[in-house]
């Protein structure tokens, strides 16, 4: 089978998860071409990419010239909707990075896109590929929880965010940025929309950022009604340094199941002087590095087999919904109600 050529948009840290997974450990696939705006980011990972990968600073530039049949496209979210739009109409395939866009008029314009001009549009939710997130969803459709009340998912990152994540205009904050796949989650493990929410946030380890970002936080709880009645909370964090923590439960009226956890083996220690030890989960790239792998595949494979993409633009499209509702209710302190992806403040 003649292999898929395709274009990295973006060639930062999560972009380079993709590429040395389409290097490796994806069949039927090669990177012909990367293009950042860092003219030293896009030589680098062409070298470390080899095959006569092209490199190019400008992606519209790299659309027209790599002869690409897809992009992945890994940049910061601002720039999502116009390279999507782009790349859409070039007849190119989309794998497009999480959050899909800043706001669900921008998520909307990119289904169209991809519709009007027949290619795939996939988000990237990779924890869906995850084979822990995969089993706790079979058990909840199994019936073995019984109904399903609630569902709890958290997500603490260990970084101190970079400055253009304290404007939330420019970022949507970490509802957004960290908490995207939590919202993901608790839509897949529900199968339900979020009805109403509720959210409170503050600024707990960033203090260089209060004077020029008071509305910055790093810090989010946010609870949920689902339409089919269930129940759901997020807990967000950023700058927590212990480590990298992912972790979801789900609560049926028969049963619980657990997803992760942050210690990232079973090893432990127990030492007079330093009590009970063990390693901890340091990052993201390391708790889902398979996961990525396992998207990159299906993406391709929705490709070659003419098939709907396993995470739809919709489904990016009702995360950077709710992520909407959350800041705004956030900002005014109330209840928000989303209906089809719109949203309004009550009491």
């Amino acid at each position: 089978m003649e292999q898929m050529k395709l274009l990295l948009i973006g060639a930062g840290r999560a972009g380079m998860i993709h590429a040395r997974n389409f290097m490796a450990r994806v069949p039927h696939a090669r990177l012909a071409a990367v293009s950042d705006v860092n003219e030293n980011n896009a030589r680098e990972a062409a070298q470390e990419i080899g095959d006569n990968c092209q490199w190019y600073t400008d992606y519209r530039e790299a659309l027209v010239k790599s002869q690409a049949d897809a992009v992945i496209v890994v940049t910061p979210t601002k720039y999502h909707h116009e390279i999507v739009l782009a790349a859409a109409a070039a007849g190119k395939h989309i794998l497009c990075e999480k959050p899909m866009a800043m706001t669900v008029a921008e998520c909307r314009d990119m289904i169209d896109a991809c519709q009007k001009y027949h290619v795939k549009l996939q988000i990237g939710f990779m924890r869906r590929f995850d084979r822990n997130f995969i089993r706790a969803r079979e058990i909840v459709l199994s019936g073995e929880l019984g109904a399903v009340v609630s569902v709890k998912s958290l997500t603490h990152g260990p970084s101190t965010p970079q400055e253009w994540m304290y404007d939330i205009a420019k970022s949507n904050g970490p509802l957004a940025e960290v908490n995207s796949h939590d919202i993901d989650t608790l839509r897949w493990l529900t199968g339900s929309e979020v009805k109403s929410l509720y959210a409170i946030a503050g600024n707990y380890r960033c203090p260089e950022a209060q004077a020029k970002y008071p509305d910055f936080y790093d810090t989010v709880l946010m609870t949920t009604r689902m339409e089919n009645g269930m129940m759901g909370c997020i807990d967000g964090a950023q700058g927590v340094q212990y480590g990298y923590d992912a972790r979801v439960d789900v609560l049926g009226t028969k049963g619980l199941v657990t997803i992760g956890g942050l210690q990232s083996g079973t090893a432990l220690s127990y030492t007079k002087n330093g009590g009970m030890s063990g390693d901890v989960v340091h990052s993201w790239m390391n708790l889902f590095a398979d996961a990525y792998v396992q998207e990159d595949i299906s993406f391709i494979s929705s490709i070659l087999n003419d098939t709907a993409p396993e995470v739809s633009g919709v489904d990016g499209m009702m995360a950077v919904a709710v992520v909407a509702a959350g800041n705004e209710s956030i900002r005014t302190g109330k209840i928000v109600t989303l209906e089809g992806g719109n949203h309004h403040a009550g009491c």
